[in-house]
């Protein structure tokens, strides 16, 4: 049994964070384990707003040292990491157990809090956590934060800021664009291994039900690699792994909807 670890963040809501890379890795077929860094709450009273609860050091420290040196993981993704504590454990983690396959989804802003991380929390990731990175798979917002630039509003925008990712040390850049390029048709993505751009396109739905989608393409993602697929392979897989749960989307509540990842079940059992 392939064996998977998520660090990050637990969403209250279940659509994202743990609960959503959980899924992910359980419809891959694998076993998901979980360290939390941090809680997010969501308040219906005041409009479905967010409020990130991080969890203490120690806390953090031991649930990686029952991932890494009790159960033993094949593939790891990070996720939210909202204090400085929790990066540098990661890395420390990473280096210690000489982790062959990481993807390094650089969660910078929690939806629904309006709020940036702290930038101090994002240049500590970029130097600690992205020259490890095996997939690196920033948003649009995320890549201008990382590489320095505008965020992209162009394909040729992305790429660039593709490159710049790489030249900061990550193995793999996959710049996520969804539907948010002005124009855009499809729901487009760059993908860059250091020689050759590709762009990875899919069918852009437009139900709104995305809650969690982010969360879920770097899963899939880890999963893929995890079982053995090339970089770029593990990002065709978790493309129309998470297109299809979006195609298949669902309304939780007044204010927001989520994919159906249940819908690939079949794939790989």
């Amino acid at each position: 049994m392939v064996k998977l670890l998520s660090i990050g963040g637990s969403d209250a809501s279940g659509g994202a964070g743990i609960e959503a890379d959980l899924k992910t890795f359980q419809e891959y077929g694998a076993f998901g384990v979980a360290t939390l860094t941090a809680i997010v709450t969501m308040d219906p009273s005041r409009n479905w707003s967010h409020r990130v609860h991080s969890l203490e050091e120690d806390c953090v420290r031991d649930q990686l040292e029952t991932a890494f040196a009790g159960v033993g993981v094949s593939a790891v993704k990070s996720g939210m990491l909202a204090s400085v504590h929790a990066i540098e454990c990661v890395a420390e983690y990473l280096e210690r157990f000489a982790v062959a396959a990481y993807v390094f989804d650089p969660v910078m802003v929690c939806k629904g809090s309006g709020d940036a991380l702290h930038r101090e929390l994002n240049e500590l990731m970029i130097q600690k956590l992205l020259p490890r990175a095996t997939v690196v798979t920033p948003n649009l917002f995320e890549t201008a934060q990382i590489a320095g630039i505008s965020v992209p509003r162009t394909v040729d925008e992305m790429k660039e800021g593709a490159r710049l990712i790489h030249e900061r040390g990550a193995s793999h850049v996959f710049v996520k664009g969804g539907g948010r390029l002005p124009g855009c048709k499809h729901a487009l993505d760059v993908f860059y291994d250091g020689k050759t751009f590709h762009l990875v396109e899919d069918e852009l739905v437009q139900s709104g039900w995305n809650h969690g989608a982010g969360c879920t393409v770097s899963a899939a993602i880890t999963a893929g690699l995890g079982r053995g697929l090339t970089a770029y392979d593990a990002i065709l897989s978790a493309k129309r792994f998470v297109t299809t749960g979006l195609r298949h989307g669902f309304q939780v509540n007044q204010w927001v909807g989520t994919g159906n990842l249940s819908k690939w079940r079949d794939r790989f059992h």
